[in-house]
């Protein structure tokens, strides 16, 4: 059996984008799924002086070793003042120094969603420019908007975003 994971770009613990994140990923039929949580991994905050002190945090080595034993990625980004949340590109520094082609050109599904209309486009818009120089697949990417009034009970309550994200899903799910 395939199995993906899927997380959030974000450490907050009611994050909007983990909701989309296992929303999404529970659409990926036939496949296991592990539900990533980036409180779950201790990384303090990278420096190099840090790095050459004490070395890579192990925390680092299981994330990285939890993409390269996946077969796809579901990842929605969360978006703080336009770019990464600080824990995830934290987490995305100690991975790059670990490997710099992060992704091991596993498939991603990429998303974001915000409370406003354009829906994290900033850091998707930053996301697809850096993350294929990290050796990233992105075989998809959605934006969900104005999440508070599309996206009810678990589910996307828009019927035309929804459509638009089992498309996006069926495709991604055809590159596993």
């Amino acid at each position: 059996m395939k199995h993906i994971i899927a997380f959030a770009g974000s450490n907050s613990k009611n994050s909007i984008n983990k909701h989309l994140a296992i929303y999404a990923s529970g659409l990926v039929e036939g496949v296991a799924i592990d539900i990533l949580d980036l409180n779950d991994f201790d990384l303090p905050l990278y420096g190099i002086d840090l790095e050459n002190e004490k070395g890579i945090p192990e925390d680092a080595h299981k994330f990285l070793n939890l993409i390269k034993t996946s077969n796809g990625i579901v990842l929605s980004l969360a978006e703080h003042n336009g770019a990464y949340s600080t824990a995830f590109k934290n987490l995305f520094d100690w991975m790059s120094r670990i490997e710099g082609k992060t992704f091991f050109g596993k498939p991603m599904l990429l998303m974001a969603t915000s409370p406003g209309g354009r829906g994290g486009a900033s850091v998707l818009q930053i996301a697809e420019d850096r993350f294929p120089r990290h050796n990233a697949n992105i075989v998809e990417v959605f934006s969900l908007p104005n999440f508070g009034t599309s996206f009810s009970e678990g589910k996307i309550v828009n019927p035309e975003l929804d459509a638009e994200l089992k498309n996006k899903v069926e495709r991604f799910q055809s590159e596993l």
